[in-house]
């Protein structure tokens, strides 16, 4: 399976720390988030992956090159105009073929074992599985039956919404994207992943969820970002290396 690494964001809500610097390449352990995700899908086979850009493209060139050194071939993909989550696999269509492909946000810090994910949509066929985990007042809220079908996907929720779910299950940011799923991305302009193809989707189509395992951290915050670090330097996030 190929991969995309989605980097293209700017990474506003962190302020000065990314003024200067994207938020994929902010330091953690002393090397860039984003080479831990990169050595994580090494270690799981995952060696073909796409990286979208947009800001501060030149930092990610420089650094990573062609991939070899963190154990996978990079395919960069430039965005002159920020595509969305979705939008960035359209410039991707012929790279990826008709497989389904792993789509990480590029602001995470996370040691999750992807087998269970990818062995979930490969025995299913499914449209799209998602790393879920529980998490109160998130961006999204994900509905799954006993059988682990995504039912519902609530995009940015109201406050009542929110409250609402018994078990308020939220979307991880790492995700098996199906060809039928891809299919559903609108043709033009910026397109978001849960917006745009999971939500119409939840409850129509054969869209699972994998209960996360392991840590994840998004690093969207100034907070976040103190988290991120100490977690990685106490050891209780270990990604793996190839």
């Amino acid at each position: 399976m190929k991969a995309l690494v989605l980097c293209a964001g700017k990474g506003t809500r962190l302020g000065d720390l990314t003024r200067d610097v994207p938020k994929p390449m902010l330091p953690v352990g002393g090397e860039p988030l984003l080479a831990h995700t990169l050595r994580h899908l090494a270690a799981h086979g995952i060696t073909d992956v796409a990286v979208n850009l947009h800001t501060h493209a030149d930092q990610f060139t420089t650094h990573f090159g062609d991939g070899a050194a963190h154990g996978v071939r990079i395919r960069w993909s430039y965005e002159t105009e920020m595509l969305g989550t979705a939008g960035a696999l359209r410039p991707l269509g012929r790279w990826i073929g008709d497989d389904a492909v792993l789509v990480v946000y590029g602001d995470l810090l996370f040691d999750e074992d992807l087998a269970p994910l990818l062995r979930a949509h490969a025995e299913r066929d499914a449209f799209a599985t998602l790393l879920v985990h529980q998490r109160a007042a998130s961006n999204s809220i994900v509905d799954v039956d006993v059988d682990g079908r995504i039912t519902a996907f609530v995009e940015r929720p109201t406050e009542d919404q929110r409250r609402a779910p018994s078990h308020p299950w939220v979307n991880s940011g790492v995700q098996v994207v199906g060809p039928a799923a891809r299919a559903r991305i609108p043709v033009s302009g910026p397109a978001d992943l849960p917006r745009d193809v999971y939500v119409p989707a939840a409850g129509r189509e054969a869209m699972y969820a994998v209960p996360r395992t392991g840590y994840r951290c998004a690093v969207d915050s100034p907070a976040r970002y103190t988290e991120a670090r100490s977690a990685f330097a106490e050891g209780r996030c270990r990604p793996r290396r190839a």
